[in-house]
């Protein structure tokens, strides 16, 4: 491998970014990067074309946003600290024919 492919390569890693070319020889670089660094792209013709991430991170992309999810969000945000009150109104379930 040539001095300069061989730059141009580890500049591409510590970037996440990744011409198609450069990440189909190096594609174990690739999948490793995404599991230590983040999502890596893929670049056709200078274009973003594909994003590889991580097993852990899809899987965590494709779980459902539960509330807790959302609690966790607004509780690390800037705003964290601030205390409000929760307001809990029981009332009657009642039956219902369809």
């Amino acid at each position: 491998m040539s001095t300069a492919k061989h730059r141009s390569s580890k500049k591409h890693s510590r970037s996440g970014r990744w011409s198609l070319q450069d990440a189909k020889a190096r594609l174990s670089e690739v999948v490793r990067a995404a599991q230590l660094a983040g999502p890596q792209r893929v670049t056709l013709h200078g274009k973003d074309a594909a994003v590889v991430v991580g097993a852990e991170e899809f899987d965590r992309l494709q779980r459902p946003v539960s509330g807790r999810d959302i609690v966790r969000a607004l509780s690390t945000g800037p705003l964290g600290d601030v205390e409000f009150e929760r307001l809990t109104i029981k009332s009657k379930v009642r039956d219902v024919e369809l």
